[in-house]
């Protein structure tokens, strides 16, 4: 079954979807306080349904969109479509 990542509301209203880099999907734990978009506090995953179960858990993920930096999405903001 595919599985799609959304922002719920995208930053000038273009679809964003979830960023592929080099080492995987970016996810950070939510519960982490403080210093989020380090690195070092990121999960990589490969697949789309890793991404998407973690989301699920209340991590936030590194989003992106056309013309758009990738910024790190709260799990509040999402929503996961499975077609």
């Amino acid at each position: 079954m595919p599985i799609h990542i959304e922002r719920i509301v995208p930053r000038g209203g273009e679809r964003e979807e979830p960023h592929l880099t080099d080492r995987g999907y970016e996810l950070v734990d939510s519960r982490v306080s403080g210093q989020k978009n380090k690195v070092e506090n990121s999960t990589f995953v490969r697949s789309i349904d890793e991404a998407a179960y973690l989301v699920e858990q209340g991590y936030s993920i590194r989003m992106t969109g056309p013309e758009k930096r990738p910024s790190l999405v709260s799990p509040n903001s999402i929503r996961i479509v499975r077609d």
